[in-house]
């Protein structure tokens, strides 16, 4: 087959979205363990907690890499203009995650109680500030980046509104929760049920936060209006909060239900799935909203094309390991047995 023929630009925006859904569910309950510090106190707990995520956290930042890694190399003209419209999330961000990690090796290197309190305080700040500048970005970007003459064109605060702060409030509970289900799955005794009482607790905020976002979102923009209360699209859009209320429902009953382990995990991943096939719906074919298109912001055909190849090599080889260590260390944790 012809490679002109081919709609590279589309190709592309859905590996980047698959590496943007890949980071946020992996990499989302292993911030939420860290956010989930803040209420627990027990320090075995802690180091189970941490050693529940230990094996595979840093593989999960993989895919951050790869979906910054492809913006910046196939769409250079929404790299160049998301990055300094969210400079401050971004780099807010990026320090969390180094300083988070820093906290997670040391921890366990503390040889003072202060010490250890003092790395553990730092593990939850980092989970956290990191989840809610995701959340911000997310925000600044769905309200539209003011772009002339293809450009970044707004102030140094644009993306600071009510909107991203819903947004970042939004993602660090819904982390939270991503990271009680997988403490659900992954470990038992007194730390499960207690997990099992902060996932009902976060669930119910979760939903009523997607609520709220999901029923702001489609006023920010005409076209996001159009999309889901116009015909088409509102055929498009209508299963996604009939999903949402099934799999609420399935997850409440997985969440009383002592012998049910994975479902409520699995009820939370699909959540934040629905909820980016929601964002995808509503942004589509648009890079950067309001103007700037998938086939606007891409590089030439060629080095697309060079790139798929490199990506088609590339991405089943992060499958393949990230399942691998998913596989190996599979089971429950339990107290006194460290990664480290």
């Amino acid at each position: 087959m012809d490679t002109a023929s081919w709609d590279l630009p589309l190709i592309w925006a859905g590996l980047i979205a698959f590496a943007v859904l890949a980071y946020v569910v992996l990499d989302g309950f292993d911030l939420g363990v860290g956010i989930l510090f803040g209420v627990e106190r027990d320090p075995e707990c802690r180091d189970v907690m941490v050693n529940s995520i230990a094996p595979v956290w840093d593989g999960n930042e993989t895919w951050l890499v790869l979906g910054g890694g492809g913006l910046f190399a196939v769409f250079p003209l929404a790299y160049a203009t998301i990055l300094p419209a969210l400079y401050p999330a971004m780099i807010g961000m990026l320090l969390a995650l180094v300083f988070r990690g820093v906290a997670f090796e040391f921890r366990f290197r503390a040889e003072t109680g202060w010490g250890r309190t003092a790395w553990d305080l730092s593990f939850l700040l980092g989970s956290t500030l990191a989840a809610f500048c995701q959340g911000l970005a997310l925000g600044g970007l769905l309200q539209g980046i003011k772009v002339v003459d293809r450009g970044y064109a707004g102030g140094w605060w644009d993306w600071l509104t009510p909107f991203t702060l819903l947004c970042g409030v939004a993602l660090v509970v819904g982390y939270a929760l991503l990271g009680a289900t997988w403490l659900i799955w992954r470990t038992e005794g007194a730390l499960q049920h207690r997990c099992r009482r902060y996932a009902r607790m976060l669930g119910v905020a979760t939903l009523s936060l997607i609520a709220v976002v999901s029923l702001w979102t489609p006023f920010l923009h005409p076209r996001f209006t159009e999309r889901w209360f116009g015909w088409p699209g509102i055929a498009l859009t209508s299963p996604v909060p009939i999903l949402v209320a099934l799999l609420a429902w399935l997850g409440w009953r997985a969440l009383r239900d002592s012998d049910s382990h994975i479902r409520p995990f699995a009820c939370a991943l699909g959540w934040f799935v629905l909820c980016f096939a929601g964002l995808g719906i509503s942004m589509f074919p648009l890079m950067v909203p309001p103007d700037i298109t998938i086939w606007d912001a891409a590089a030439p055909h060629d080095s697309q094309l060079f790139l798929l190849v490199g990506a088609g090599v590339l991405v089943p080889i992060i499958l393949v390991y990230t399942a691998t260590a998913y596989w190996v260390f599979r089971g429950k944790v339990k107290p006194g047995v460290h990664y480290h």
